[in-house]
């Protein structure tokens, strides 16, 4: 079982930046792939970025490549996403996975966190 909780959206004006932070815990091995997904209202659910567990290259999403890092604290067992020259379009509820898998295809994961609103404004 692994629990996941989402912590750090919030309001912020367009061209600003966060950082979200996934905290998990449970049976989480090096081989599991950890994502960021967000929704939209009235859209489904999308890929944004992902990792493996232990490393390896980041894959992300065309539309916040060069803006968003995705990245992994050991110690903490955490996984965060930067997100840098933020846009209206960002928008969302995000939210982390995790799979056995590193996909873009929100059914390849089994554990999701609640999620936390990120709201880009003026």
């Amino acid at each position: 079982q692994v629990h996941l909780v989402e912590t750090g959206g919030g309001m912020v004006q367009p061209g600003g930046s966060l950082r979200l932070s996934c905290e998990a815990t449970g049976q989480i091995s090096s081989n599991s792939g950890l994502a960021w997904f967000r929704q939209a209202p009235g859209t489904e659910r999308a890929f944004v970025a992902g990792r493996w567990w232990w490393g390896g290259t980041p894959i992300y999403a065309n539309s916040v490549k060069g803006r968003f890092t995705i990245s992994r604290d050991s110690a903490k067992s955490t996984v965060y996403l930067q997100m840098n020259s933020l846009k209206p379009e960002d928008t969302a509820v995000y939210y982390c996975a995790v799979s056995t898998v590193l996909d873009t295809d929100m059914a390849k994961y089994d554990y999701w966190g609640q999620g936390t609103q990120v709201t880009v404004s003026s």
